[in-house]
């Protein structure tokens, strides 16, 4: 079976240089095992049956054509299930199949497994249900009065933020209505894992995913066992972004492993992948923003819509998000804003890279340039004078105690040089239209647009974050120095299994770092790779173990010495005696055997959101601006971004080139939400399943990205550092609206930007 395999670094880097990861040179050659590569004797192939439907009734099921087909082990339904029906990140409303009625296109209503996948895909289409189709509600207004569509009826959460002087007016106002598409996370691996039924009665998973033990605990109340028996393995991981943090194929697949007691396999196909995990929200945002003559923000009003399709998922963290980051990274004396996340027939929708403050970021950041044109200021000279500074109060009544360079953010995203006027004899990949040769020279028009943004880092109102990690010191080969790392974190391409090497190397002094595979059944629980929270997090949790590993160091040391610990010092790797030439090395330390420590990090506590949004609600905060130019041709509609500069607040870069890394990654997410990206939904049926007509941005559609990393370390943060992924996905969209609108003269409110929007849209006379 292939599987995830130990990354060993043998020289490298501690904290603060780029450190190679281990797993990028296998990846590369394709040689690296993601989960799809899973392999077993005697291994079936699931298959999931999706409704057609976004909504209906189910009048009947029947599995007995399906079982009839040579080759079928297995087909199970919601009568099948052993244990809890409803499984959820947050709260368990969703079905682990549809029984009664369906509320999406694409929920699951049956699992088949059989020898081969043609033969599971062919008996997953031979189960007959009989469906009577509903009117779906898609609008997510309409949703809130309309009649329930699930027991816990159709509204999420409603945040309301109430801040300042109700009354209070600006001598300018401006207005306006936004939207936001429903963009999918794109990863390039589909969801794929291999359940293995065990001795014991319970079931190990071999899985892609961003939780380990928040999977484990919800597969465990679906199948009615206790945790223990339900072990997961972190599979090669082919990408997430928010995508895995919900359950998908893994309580299927456990049902059939143990109802077949074989191995079974599932690998979704392209299309269903959209169908199978969760996505952006959708939003529409109404704004109005007050000021005075002289450029201050005197009060921001808002009303925030997300759609959050037929289940929760983590929509009530996603609605907290927007409305909290509703008014920017902006000093607001008062605010009236109000966010809603209501239920309807669409796909569910979930995290996604910056969850809540990327819709809202198109809203507040479109809302400062129409503020700059009507106060007739330069809009950056206006983000510069509202923007946030440290010990100032957020509209939430959170102090920023922090590290705050928004200032220096925006001050370094626009120092970068512009790029230089196109000529004819640009390439013509250059142009907006690449190779289609449309764009002529004379119509194109070049605009430039600034965003600012901010987000928080790990999780908020009151949730107990946490991260274990354990270290194991040993004498290796040859007597050398060997720690190992277990930590429970899931790699889904941010790069902590080389952050992880790089703090027990700064720690501990040794050159020989192995990261243990991730699995539940090892250390506890390292929390979800989201809110940008694992090198805070899991980062923190290492360093506290290799502490305590050096601390029984240190007491074995004393012991050996017979001095008091207060004698000794921790030196390059070695222990010292003050005021004596008395050196221990690891080598000599560990002839008395392994040390291991094992640590849970908190971060500090935090609190919920009060009744009018007030309180303590986040950690830490991270803050980024980004610099869009773009070159548009107005009549066909057609957009080339050509340049995308950024100064991201970083704290301190524990790896830069990972950093610049992330930073590429997350504007070319933000990119492709400005201007191609978006789940067509009709009438609640997704029409662009597919990267056929999915498009996301290829390298040739890809901008020159100039980054400054802003280091301004973080009080509280282990070594200073803060998350570095979702900033670069928030501010890098509006920027490159910003940019277009620049370019057109168009008052363009909607991501995705489409070509008729250009083309058609109404210029001022």
């Amino acid at each position: 079976m292939a599987s995830a395999s130990t990354t060993t670094a043998r020289r490298g880097s501690g904290v603060g240089e780029s450190a190679g990861r281990p797993d990028g040179v296998p990846k590369v050659r394709g040689e690296f095992a993601f989960s799809s590569d899973l392999w077993m004797d005697e291994m079936l192939w699931g298959k999931t049956l999706r409704s057609p439907h976004a909504s209906a009734r189910i009048v009947s099921i029947d599995a007995r054509p399906a079982l009839a087909l040579p080759g079928v082990h297995a087909v199970m339904t919601a009568a099948d299930v052993t244990g809890r029906a409803t499984y959820g990140v947050e709260v368990p409303d969703q079905p682990v199949f549809a029984s009664d009625v369906v509320r999406f296109h694409g929920e699951p209503v049956a699992a088949v497994a059989a020898d081969h996948p043609e033969v599971a895909r062919a008996a997953a289409r031979l189960v007959e249900v009989v469906y009577e189709p509903v009117e779906p509600v898609v609008d997510p207004e309409l949703a809130v009065t309309a009649a329930p569509l699930h027991p816990s009826g159709n509204l999420f959460r409603h945040v309301r933020i109430r801040r300042g002087d109700p009354s209070a007016t600006g001598d300018v106002v401006v207005e306006g209505s936004y939207e936001v598409g429903m963009q999918d996370q794109a990863f390039m691996g589909p969801e794929s894992g291999l359940a293995v039924p065990a001795e014991d009665g319970g079931v190990d998973l071999y899985v892609a995913t961003q939780w380990l033990h928040v999977d484990r605990d919800q597969i465990a109340a679906s199948l009615g066992m206790p945790p223990e028996r339900v072990r997961l393995y972190l599979a090669g991981v082919g990408g997430a972004f928010g995508g895995r943090e919900d359950v998908s194929l893994q309580i299927h697949l456990c049902l059939l492993a143990l109802r077949t007691g074989r191995p079974v396999k599932m690998v979704y196909s392209r299309d269903e992948s959209f169908f199978g995990h969760v996505h952006r929200h959708p939003a529409r945002m109404w704004y109005r923003h007050h000021a005075n003559r002289a450029g201050d923000l005197v009060k921001v009003e808002a009303r925030i819509v997300l759609d959050g399709g037929a289940y929760l998922s983590s929509s009530n963290a996603v609605v907290s998000n927007a409305a909290a980051f509703a008014a920017g990274p902006y000093r607001v004396p008062s605010a009236a804003i109000d966010g809603y996340a209501v239920r309807t027939n669409n796909p569910p929708c979930g995290a996604m890279r910056g969850f809540g403050a990327v819709q809202v970021c198109f809203g507040h950041e479109a809302q400062m340039d129409k503020l700059a044109a009507a106060l007739g200021m330069d809009p950056v000279d206006l983000r510069l004078r509202n923007a946030l500074e440290q010990f100032d109060t957020l509209v939430t009544g959170q102090v920023l105690t922090g590290a705050t360079p928004v200032r220096e953010c925006i001050r370094a995203a626009m120092a970068h040089p512009l790029p230089p006027d196109p000529t004819p004899r640009d390439p013509m990949m250059s142009r907006p239209g690449g190779a289609g040769l449309t764009a002529d020279d004379g119509d194109v028009r070049r605009g430039t647009g600034l965003a600012v943004s901010f987000k928080n880092i790990g999780y908020s109102e009151g949730f107990d974050d946490y991260a274990t990690a354990r270290v194991r010191l040993e004498a290796g080969v040859a007597g050398e120095p060997l720690a190992t790392v277990l930590v429970a974190t899931a790699e889904v391409g941010q790069g902590f299994v080389t952050l992880a090497q790089q703090i027990a190397r700064e720690e501990l002094g040794v050159a020989d770092v192995v990261l243990a595979p991730a699995a539940t059944s090892d250390v506890g629980s390292a929390g979800s790779s989201s809110a940008s929270r694992q090198t805070w997090m899991s980062g923190g949790a290492v360093q506290l173990a290799c502490a305590g590993v050096r601390r029984q160091l240190l007491d074995r040391s004393a012991v050996r010495w017979g001095c008091a610990l207060e004698a000794l010092r921790w030196e390059d790797g070695a222990v010292t005696r003050l005021g004596s030439v008395d050196r221990l090395t690891l080598a000599e330390l560990l002839d008395a055997g392994a040390v291991e420590a094992e640590h849970e990090y908190h971060h500090r506590p935090t609190k919920a959101l009060d009744a009018d949004g007030q309180g303590d609600a986040h950690l830490s905060f991270m803050y980024a601006a980004h610099r869009a130019v773009v070159d548009v041709d107005p009549g066909l509609g057609l957009v080339r971004v050509v340049q995308v500069t950024t100064g991201q607040d970083v704290g301190r870069a524990l790896n830069p080139v990972q950093v610049t890394g992330q930073i590429e990654g997350g504007i070319a997410q933000g990119v492709g939400l400005a201007v191609m990206e978006e789940i067509v939904v009709d009438g609640g049926q997704v029409r662009n399943p597919s990267f056929t007509d999915y498009l996301i941005p290829t390298t040739l559609d890809m901008p020159d990205v100039a980054a400054t990393l802003i280091e301004v370390p973080e009080p509280d943060a282990p070594y200073g550092a803060k998350g570095v992924g979702e900033p670069p996905a928030i501010s890098s969209g509006p920027a490159v609206l910003a940019a277009i609108r620049d370019a057109t003269g168009l008052d363009l409110r909607r991501a995705p930007v489409r070509p008729e929007d250009i083309a058609l849209g109404v210029r001022p006379a």
